[in-house]
């Protein structure tokens, strides 16, 4: 798979991707991907988890019952614990958010999906998520996995990103372009 390959060249890439391996096999991708959902949810609200992970002071033994110990708290599955383990004896728990997003590229690929991120200077409605959703689907031939974000910034318009692609209608861009052209006349 074209996506898998460019990803295990990282080393986060390596380990999402020997995870998805052992899911695979196990009939657990689904499992796992909640999992990591969950992780990436408590990565994100707390930040001393986040330090925790990258302190090279803490022993590989302190952060392994750390991570079992989570583990238990989030009520992850077998397979997932124990990657969390093996990551906090190679001490490799510091590219965990790395790990979970190529997992994510991986399973994405491997269902057909790709991902793509809008930014919008305002909330976009379910409607018009839904209608976005369509009109890429149609684009790019397959199922697109949406995920929206507001960055006032844009002052209007659409920042959509599909892979390495970006389609740039916002009013920020424009005003800029508009600003450079008139420099140079």
């Amino acid at each position: 798979m074209e996506l898998s390959a460019g990803i295990q060249a990282s080393l986060p890439g390596r380990y999402a991707a020997a995870l998805f391996d052992l899911a695979s096999e196990a009939g657990t991708v689904t499992a796992v991907e909640s999992d990591l959902g969950k992780l990436d949810a408590a990565l994100a609200e707390s930040e001393d988890l986040r330090a925790l992970i990258a302190n090279p002071e803490i022993s590989r033994e302190a952060l392994g019952k750390v991570m079992t110990g989570l583990a238990e708290y989030l009520g992850l599955a077998q397979l997932t614990a124990n990657f969390l383990g093996v990551l906090a004896e190679n001490r490799r728990l510091s590219a965990l958010s790395g790990m979970i997003r190529a997992f994510f590229a991986i399973a994405a690929a491997q269902r057909g999906e790709v991902s793509a991120e809008v930014a919008s200077a305002h909330a976009l409605t379910d409607t018009q998520l839904a209608e976005l959703e369509q009109r890429l689907r149609a684009r790019e031939g397959r199922t697109v996995k949406l995920t929206s974000r507001v960055d006032p910034s844009l002052l209007g318009g659409l920042v959509v990103t599909i892979g390495s692609k970006r389609i740039d209608s916002s009013i920020r861009t424009r005003l800029n372009s508009l600003s450079q052209a008139m420099k140079s006349a």
